[in-house]
Parts: C-alpha cells; sequence; structure tokens
C-alpha cells in the first residue's frame, strides 16, 4: 500500500480505491480522452474533502472532482486522486416552495431534483440529454445548459450561492457582492474591468474560459456565477443552493419539418419571438429508421416546446408557431407519452451520432460550438465547407435556438495521420467559430479538446488574465491541471492510442464493427444512459447497475475494463483478468443495452466472448457445466424416461442441498419440476388435427425450455396456430448428409441420441451465456445439418422462448459467420405473435376480456421487438401495458450461487410490484420460462405464455 492511499485511508471515512478496478473505471469520461489516476475517493462529506485535498496538497498529487462521467472535453479524467461524488454526497438536503430554492450536494443526480420538484410545480432549468444521470456538481462544473436554455438559461443562471473548499483548504461560502472571493481575487478584476467588459461574445452560450465578467460590478460581482463552468480547476463544489422555475401546468411539442439542417438553422432564430420553451434541431441522418414513421416527413426537425396553464394553451401556442413558420411538414403532440418517445429521439443523438450511416465510427472534440443564433444557418454552411475540405463527414444537432450545435465527427483517431488531420481541422474551425462571434464551446467546456484553442478566440493577454485568476484560487495548480489554462495538446492523451492496432482473434463475427472487437469495444462512448437510477416504460438496460449502485456493474463500467484490457497498462493479464470477469459476472446478459444504448453496446455478446478466453484450457466454474450443459442433461433424462425420478429426488432436501452445491447452484433456489412428458414425445402421440388444403407450412422450434419444463406451452401454441389454419410440423430430428465443419463436430455431444439415431436442433443458448463458444459452434453446426432441409423450403420457423429466438435471430448468424446456413435460418424466425400476424393476418383471435399484467421478456424488447404481440394483446382484448425491465432470473443467471440477492433486487424493481398490484382476474403473462419460474418462486404467481392464454379461451369457446 502505498503512502498516499495510507494517508487516504486513515483520514477519509468514504471508501478508497486504488485497485485496478476502480482506477480502470475512470480513466474515461465521455471523451476522446484517457488519463490513468493513481486513485479514486469517494468521500462521505466535506470533511472527508478537505481531508484529501490536505493529504495531496502534501504529496503535491493532482485532484480531479468527477460527478457522472459523461463530460465531452475530458475535463472528469485525470492522473491524480479523482472524487466520485455520486456514491455519498449525493443528497437533495432540502427544498423549499416559497422560496423556490434547493439545496443540493453535487453527487445528486439531475432527474433526482426534478421528481423532487414536480409535485411542487417546480423544476429545475436546465437539462441536458443526460440527466437521468448527470450531476448537479458536474452541471455547475461545466455550466450545462440542455434544451430548455432558450426559456430558462444555463445552470449559472439557476445557482444561487455555493459552498466550496480550496485546494489549500479554505472553505468558502460564493455568491453576490464578492461572497466567499478568495484575497486577491476582487483586485485582480477591479484592474481588468476595460478588457472584462469587451472581451466576451454577446450570445446566449458563451461556456468557454472563466466567466470573469460575472465578477464585474453591473452584474453583482458573483463569485458563484463565476465559479460555474470553471471545470473544477478552482475548488471543490460541496453543496450547492440553486434557484427552482415554475414549471408549465401543461405542454405541446411542434416537430417542424424543413428540406434540410441548414433551413431548419436559419428558421430558429425567428421562433424565439414566440416564447418557445425549446428550439432543438436535427437532421434525418440521427433518425433511426424505427423511429423516423413517428416524424413527419423531411430531411431535418425543429422540436418546439410550448407551455401554458392548460393543454388548449400549450397546444394553441405550438399551433401558432407551427403558423408562423415556414415548413415542409410539421405534427403537434400533447399527449405526455407521445412527447416522451420523440424526446428520447431526440436525447438519443448524443449516442446514435457516433455511428455514420454506413456504420463508420464518429468521435466528439467540436461536440457543442455555439455562434449568435441568427448566424446559425451562415456558420452551418462554413462548416460544412470545411467538414468537405478535410474529407470528413458529420450530422450537426443541438439547441439551435440557442446558435448552439452538437456534432460527431468521423475522425481519423488510429493513425497518425488521422490525428494530423484532426488537430488541423480544429485549429481551422476554431478560426471560423470566431469569425462568426461565437464560442468555442457553447455547453460542455472546454476541457482538453479546446483550452489549446483558447487564445484564438479570448487572444493571448485575456488567456493570461485567466492564468492569474487560476493562480489566485490555486497557486499550486493541484486542480484538475492541464484543464481551461496551460492546457495539455488537444491531439495528446487520445484514449485510442493504447488500444492494439491488429483485430483481436475472437469467436463471434461482431458484423457490425467489421469483426473488429476492439471496435466493438469502442461503441461505447461514456454518455452512461446505463447509469439510470430508474427505467422509464419498457427499457431494460441495465439492471445489474440499478441493483447495485456500482460502476463496474454498468455496461460502461463493463466496456471500460474490457477497453483496459485491450490496452494492457491497468489490466495487464488480458483475457485472464480477474478484474473483468468480476465485472462481468453480474451482467445478466440481458442484452438491454443492445436495444436501449444509443450506440447499441452487447455486452451480453462481449460477456461470453470474455468467459470463451478466460476459461479456455482452465476449470469452469460447477454452474457452466451444470446449467451451460442444460440441453444434454434434459435429453438424458428424458431419454431415459427418470423425470419422475429426479423431481422425486429433488424434494429430499438434503439431496437437493448436495445437488445445488455440486452444480454451483443457489442454495435460495428451488431446482424447476421437469416435465412427465416432453413436449415431443405429446406431439408423437397426439391426435392429428385436420387442416385445409393448401395451408402454410410452418415449423415449431422445440425449445430445451418447452420441451422439458413447459411443454403445455408448445401444446397451447400448437392447437392455436391450427386454430388460425396454419400446418405445424417439427423439425427434423435426422440428418440428411455428413456433418461438415471444423473439427470435432461430430464428438457425440448426446450420446444416448446417437445411439437412436435421432438427434435434436437446438440454439445453443445455455452454452452461448456461459461463455462456451466451441461446444456452442458444435451445437449450431448440428443444428443447421438437421435444420437444411427446412431451409430449402419457404417455411418460417416459430420459436415460443424468447430467448431463443433471440439467440437463433442474432447469436446464430454472428457466431456462425462463416456458415451462410446461418443467416438464412435466422431470417426464418419468428416468434409466435409474429407468426400469426403474418402468417394468418385474416384471424381474429379469441377475445379473453380480462386485464393482462406481466413483463416483456427483456430479450424480446432488446432483439425481437414486441410491437406484434402488443397488437395481438389487443385484438385479444387484453387490455394493460406490460412492465419493462428485466425478472431477473435471466437464464442461469439468477440460478449461479452468489447471484440471488441481485436476482430478487431486478425482479422487485417493476414485475413484482406489477404482479402484486394487478387487479383481481388479470392475466399474468410471461411467455419467457425464466419469467415464469422467478414469478413461482419469489411471488408464488403462476405466469402464463400467450400462447397458453388464447388456447385456453378457444377451448372455452368450444
Amino acid at each position: 500500500m502505498s503512502e498516499l492511499e495510507a494517508e487516504l485511508r486513515r483520514v477519509v471515512r468514504g471508501e478508497v480505491g486504488f485497485d485496478v478496478t476502480s482506477r480502470a473505471l475512470t480513466t474515461m469520461d465521455a471523451s476522446n480522452y484517457r488519463r490513468v489516476p493513481l486513485g479514486v475517493v469517494a468521500p462521505h462529506d466535506a470533511d472527508d474533502v478537505a481531508a484529501v485535498l490536505e493529504v495531496c496538497r502534501d504529496h503535491m498529487v493532482p485532484v480531479v472532482a468527477r460527478g457522472g462521467g459523461t463530460s465531452i472535453a475530458g475535463q472528469a479524467t485525470g492522473t491524480g486522486v479523482v472524487l466520485d461524488f455520486t456514491r455519498h454526497m449525493n443528497r437533495l438536503v432540502s427544498l423549499d416552495p416559497d422560496t423556490r430554492t434547493a439545496v443540493v450536494q453535487p453527487g445528486l443526480v439531475l432527474d433526482r431534483l426534478q421528481d423532487a420538484a414536480a409535485p411542487h410545480g417546480l423544476r429545475f432549468g436546465p437539462d441536458p440529454s443526460t440527466h437521468s444521470r448527470c450531476t448537479l456538481g458536474g452541471m455547475i462544473g461545466n455550466n450545462s445548459c440542455g434544451s430548455h436554455s432558450v426559456a430558462w438559461g444555463t445552470t449559472a443562471d439557476s445557482v444561487r450561492e455555493l459552498d466550496v473548499v480550496t485546494a489549500r483548504g479554505e472553505r468558502l461560502r460564493l455568491g453576490q457582492g464578492w461572497a466567499g472571493a478568495p484575497q486577491g481575487l476582487r483586485e485582480l478584476v477591479e484592474g481588468e474591468l476595460a478588457r472584462l467588459r469587451t472581451g466576451y461574445p454577446e450570445l446566449p452560450r458563451c461556456i468557454s474560459g472563466y466567466a470573469l465578467d460575472a465578477l464585474l460590478p453591473e452584474k453583482g460581482a458573483d463569485v458563484a456565477r463565476s465559479f460555474c463552468g470553471s471545470e473544477g480547476t478552482l475548488g471543490i463544489l460541496t453543496e450547492a443552493v440553486v434557484r427552482l422555475v415554475e414549471a408549465p401546468r401543461a405542454r405541446a411539442l411542434a416537430i417542424l419539418a424543413y428540406a434540410d439542417e441548414s433551413a431548419a438553422a436559419e428558421a430558429a432564430a425567428g421562433l424565439l419571438a414566440h416564447g418557445p420553451l425549446t428550439v432543438e434541431g436535427m437532421a434525418a441522418d440521427l433518425v433511426p429508421q424505427s423511429a423516423s414513421a413517428v416524424l413527419p416527413s423531411g430531411g431535418a426537425w425543429l422540436f418546439v416546446e410550448t407551455g401554458g396553464d392548460s393543454q388548449g394553451e400549450a397546444r394553441a401556442r405550438a399551433e401558432a408557431i407551427v403558423r408562423a413558420a415556414d415548413v415542409v411538414g410539421s405534427l403537434v403532440v400533447t399527449d405526455p407519452g407521445g412527447q416522451r418517445a420523440l424526446w428520447r429521439i431526440r436525447e438519443d443523438a448524443s449516442g446514435t451520432a457516433t455511428r455514420m450511416p454506413d456504420g463508420s465510427e464518429a468521435w466528439p472534440g467540436w461536440e457543442d460550438c455555439a455562434v449568435p443564433p441568427q448566424r446559425l444557418g451562415a456558420y452551418l454552411r462554413d462548416f460544412r465547407a470545411l467538414l468537405a475540405a478535410h474529407g470528413l463527414r458529420g450530422t450537426p444537432y443541438g439547441h439551435f435556438g440557442d446558435g448552439c450545435i452538437h456534432v460527431r465527427i468521423d475522425f481519423d483517431l488510429l493513425t497518425e495521420a488521422g490525428v494530423g488531420r484532426f488537430r488541423r481541422f480544429s485549429e481551422e474551425l476554431a478560426e471560423v467559430v470566431v469569425a462568426h462571434g461565437g464560442s468555442l464551446s457553447g455547453e460542455h467546456g472546454d476541457g482538453q479538446a479546446r483550452a489549446e484553442l483558447l487564445p484564438k478566440m479570448y487572444g493571448a493577454p485575456m488567456v493570461a488574465l485567466f492564468e492569474r485568476a487560476k493562480g489566485v484560487w490555486d497557486p499550486d495548480d493541484l486542480l484538475n491541471p492541464g484543464m481551461l489554462v496551460r492546457p495539455a495538446p488537444l491531439d495528446s492523451n487520445l484514449r485510442f492510442s493504447v488500444l492494439p492496432r491488429k483485430p483481436v482473434d475472437v469467436a463471434f463475427g461482431y458484423p457490425a464493427d467489421g469483426g473488429d472487437f476492439s471496435a466493438a469495444v469502442r461503441r461505447c462512448v461514456g454518455v452512461a444512459k446505463c447509469r439510470t437510477t430508474s427505467v422509464a416504460g419498457s427499457a431494460v438496460m441495465c439492471p445489474s447497475f440499478r441493483a447495485t449502485g456500482a460502476e463496474e456493474h454498468s455496461t460502461r463500467g463493463r466496456a471500460r475494463l474490457l477497453h483496459e484490457m485491450l490496452a494492457g497498462e491497468l489490466v495487464t493479464d488480458g483475457w485472464r483478468s480477474a478484474e473483468v470477469r468480476d465485472a462481468l459476472d453480474l451482467c445478466l446478459a440481458c442484452k438491454g443495452c443492445r436495444s436501449d444504448c444509443p450506440v447499441e453496446v452487447d455486452m451480453a455478446t462481449y460477456k461470453a466472448e470474455f468467459l470463451h478466453h478466460h476459461y479456455a484450457g482452465r476449470r469452469r466454474p460447477a454452474a457452466h457445466h451444470s446449467m451451460g450443459r442444460l440441453p444434454q442433461w434434459l435429453r438424458l433424462v428424458a431419454r431415459t424416461r427418470t423425470a419422475s425420478v429426479v423431481n422425486a429426488l429433488a424434494t429430499v432436501r438434503p439431496l437437493a442441498w448436495m445437488a445445488k452445491r455440486l452444480g454451483g447452484i443457489a442454495p435460495e433456489r428451488e431446482i424447476p419440476r421437469l416435465a412427465a412428458r416432453t413436449f415431443s414425445r405429446w406431439w408423437e402421440r397426439r391426435e392429428k388435427t385436420p387442416v385445409a388444403p393448401g395451408a402454410d407450412l410452418v415449423i415449431l422450434w422445440p425449445d430445451t425450455f418447452t420441451e422439458h419444463l413447459s411443454p403445455s406451452v408448445g401444446q397451447a401454441a400448437v392447437r392455436v396456430l391450427e386454430a388460425a389454419g396454419l400446418r405445424v410440423a417439427l423439425p427434423p430430428t435426422l440428418r440428411l448428409r455428413t456433418p461438415s465443419g471444423s473439427e470435432g463436430v461430430t464428438v457425440a455431444l448426446d450420446p444416448v441420441s446417437l445411439l437412436r439415431g435421432r438427434e435434436r436442433v437446438c440454439c445453443g443458448l445455455t452454452y452461448v451465456s456461459t461463455g462456451q463458444l466451441d461446444r456452442a459452434r458444435a451445437v449450431l453446426l448440428r443444428t443447421l445439418d438437421l435444420m437444411e432441409p427446412v431451409l430449402e423450403t419457404a417455411a418460417p420457423v416459430v420459436v415460443l422462448e424468447p430467448s431463443c429466438a433471440a439467440a437463433l435471430r442474432s447469436d446464430l448468424p454472428e457466431l456462425m459467420h462463416d456458415d451462410p446456413r446461418a443467416r438464412r435460418l435466422a431470417d426464418r424466425v419468428l416468434t409466435f405473435a409474429e407468426a400469426l400476424e403474418r402468417l394468418a393476418p385474416d384471424w381474429t383471435p379469441p377475445r379473453v376480456e380480462r386485464p393482462a399484467v406481466g413483463q416483456t421478456h427483456c430479450h424480446q424488447h432488446a432483439v425481437l421487438g414486441d410491437a406484434p404481440d402488443r397488437r395481438l394483446r389487443e385484438a385479444a382484448g387484453l387490455s394493460g401495458e406490460l412492465s419493462g425491465g428485466c425478472c431477473g432470473l435471466a437464464g442461469n443467471f439468477g440460478f449461479e450461487k452468489g447471484h440471488f440477492e441481485v436476482s430478487v433486487a431486478c425482479a422487485q424493481e417493476q414485475v413484482l410490484p406489477a404482479v402484486r398490484g394487478a387487479q383481481e382476474g388479470a392475466v399474468v403473462l410471461a411467455d419467457g420460462f425464466s419469467c415464469r419460474t422467478q414469478l413461482e418462486q419469489l411471488a408464488g404467481v403462476r405466469g402464463r405464455h400467450l400462447a397458453e392464454v388464447l388456447a385456453e379461451r378457444l377451448e372455452e369457446q368450444r
């Protein structure tokens, strides 16, 4: 233990982490930059902050304050000690609705303040798109703004008083009238009044540099306001008094469509006279195809929000703006749910923009320049011309009403030539911004990305004044050095420079990333949507973070550790890393990040890849054998017809305890009962139902769970599909040709089935989720051989278990990327509801006429989509919405030893409250076997597959 670490542990009540994981999680923010800290401290209170500063001052070690870590200019990274305020100093201390003020700690997430203010009809004005995870301290440090700044200004406009500890231990309370000013600051300002009165551009979004102009006497000598935007370089914030504003009782959202972004930009300034709450802009390039259908036709859009005391008043104001605007199309939405869905399109742009339409990467760096709003159209034309001159691409979006745009640009930050172009472009764009009277930063701060170029905007004398101000506050240059003054070069410390230049040898194909695992890991740019503390609507990501609150259990945290594993500087043992393994251990492989992450990070796949390499040639955990190879064991039981024996033994407590101990199963779990008769055996002996000549053929997939654990689901699906006029068949069980492929494929994975000459298809899910990818490939190759006759027909494949359907649709083609049959089979996969909608569009389901509760399966949400299921439920008279999130069992996850508490916490977030609070007579829907098992074991409730509910109603109508 180092002397620094030992001293910090002695004087700090909060956590001190100098371990590899703690450091790796804070090497990056949401910028292009990376710095490796010495350690991380989560202070418990202001006394802890003062103690950390004293120790670090004695050792001359820099200190960097960090909130949500979503800064885009690099200012939340550092080489010394990082202060993480999100763990303890995250409280709303008080809220006074009469004075419309709140007292907050720096680690408080903005949405939590909004939640507390809302019952009083109040809100905090600024609202960045990261509002669900950014902190008030980070917002004050960056002087954040958000979409409502045209109405309520920047964070600096909402700050009243700030409690700050300086690097030398002074505790100051900053406010107006020079309150809290450190010694020498007033003298410095009063000697430079002329420069301060003329040296700042006149525009609503001037965030660059220090806000020394707020100290002018005519502006109230507001030390608190001047501190905003200082990026943790002047002092450490420990508490803040902030102003709240009255929230409109009703809102309307007008979506104004224009031919292109230039037309939208030219129009934005003219709408300000109508008093809108927002004037946000984005172009079609940033809108996912799935979302474009809800927007009016056009090439770019303005999102203009209006408020009022009633919905009618808000709508009238929105419609007045539509009439005043010269648009090619428009839409006015007053429904709150519809508005939220539209705002998500805009808010996700910060992640969506990191991928160009062709899939190539794009990066921040020139993320938020601002110009006078009336100059925005001209500036964008010059900006586009400069992009073209450098052979670069980017799609601007953002706060058009404030003249502030965001953009991700396809810089090549991996090669020396590309980095050189990045520097030249940055220098030339700075000159363009200044020529239009703008600010290099209009929201996210200068950090390392732009501070080097501040002389172009302010001139050398003003930058020298900034340095003198820094010296007054922090004479030892301990607080976030290299930011704002005496900055590091903008092309140094790039996060990509440490990554391997050659593709890593991996099992999955990573088609969206050119087969490059490093590129897949680079997808995570740090916007941290995975760090949200509550889930909205049907969203899933990231249940383990919400259960633990620990960064290493977020998608971003795991991606950071994988990045460091590839870099090899902090995490030095590569695929064998215990730090990466432990962080991935609580990943439920729910795949929620695949859909909910704006850049579609697929941590479930990365986890499977890691486990495959981590355990190569090594002893695996018992759960990988007991549950990873579950299809083998269940087929063996079925072949030997010993299900009743296994069930009986599982009821004997000592035997069940021993089985769970040997199998790595959580002792709190009950072992599910096996079906006395498998689905396939029922199929072979059932009375065949006549079907009409020429009926469409569907292949019903007998997944492991339906086959051995819930055959009633398969039986119900057969009855419903046949009632809909479809002809049902099961996949072949004999190969019609000699197996081909890699060495070892013909190994007897199931000796009993080979003795009988029959084999079973399998999606390989349990092998994939436990990282047994060689075995998964063998299983999937056998499956493709069996399915070859089906692939020569036009028959679709109906899969009842959502996790198996998702595995076939995504894991199969990505793992078997060298076999063209994999994509053909993946494209045939339909869910139960999709099959009925596509193949029997004229069939009317029986009316159940009951409310429904339950949870949309996380894999269905992430990979398959649930729109057909919603329509089928509606047609059957099943009312109500299913909850989002994850049930927490997630296949083998919730059964594994050590996962029970997290599994239960995930279930208690949404699905258990929804089921326990259901009205009498409600149908509990759970299409996934894991979901049904979790409900039964934790709530004593029997969930049912939608097919079972419909089949039961068909029987009742006979």
